[in-house]
């Protein structure tokens, strides 16, 4: 178990990029703070003793993708998703200039979101990525093209990032 400084560290250094994370994946104010409460609770309880920072962040990125994941497979998530939470959500991360591309973002597939969030917005590299999601290098480079494919059409302009 761990102390309550260590808890703290924790919390102040990725507080935002867990609840970014679970905002990407659940599209929803309420269960994101229960999936940041789940990921740093496993935290406190965990005995894992991390090599290095960088470690310990792909530990938490990993620990709340895969608790998003939990959370949307179960039965009761999958049946009560609304647009309302989806606009919520859209509303509660970033500025106004960038709301349509926010929104194209959250409505990719979650394999694109993914590959996108942590390439762009965390500024992983693909290697990185890759690593993290379990991938290979190429096939990151493929979800990432093919997402700005995506966002490109949906956006209405010329291919994106290309």
């Amino acid at each position: 178990m761990r102390t309550e400084e260590e808890t703290q560290r924790a919390i102040g250094q990725y507080a935002d990029m867990v609840r970014r994370i679970c905002m990407v994946h659940l599209k929803n104010y309420h269960d994101t703070e229960d999936i940041f409460q789940t990921v740093f609770l496993k935290f406190v309880l965990s005995s894992d003793t991390f090599q290095s920072q960088e470690h310990e962040k792909a530990w938490f990125i990993r620990v709340t993708i895969n608790a998003c994941r939990d959370l949307l497979r179960s039965f009761f998530r999958r049946n009560t998703v609304s647009m309302e939470e989806i606009e919520e959500m859209a509303g509660s991360f970033g500025t106004e200039e960038d709301s349509e591309v926010r929104q194209a973002v959250l409505r990719l597939p979650e394999k694109y979101r993914d590959a996108v969030y942590l390439h762009y917005f965390e500024g992983y590299s693909a290697a990185e990525t890759g690593k993290l999601l379990g991938k290979k290098e190429n096939t990151i480079y493929t979800l990432l093209s093919r997402a700005r494919d995506i966002l490109g059409r949906e956006l209405g302009g010329e291919e994106h990032g290309r």
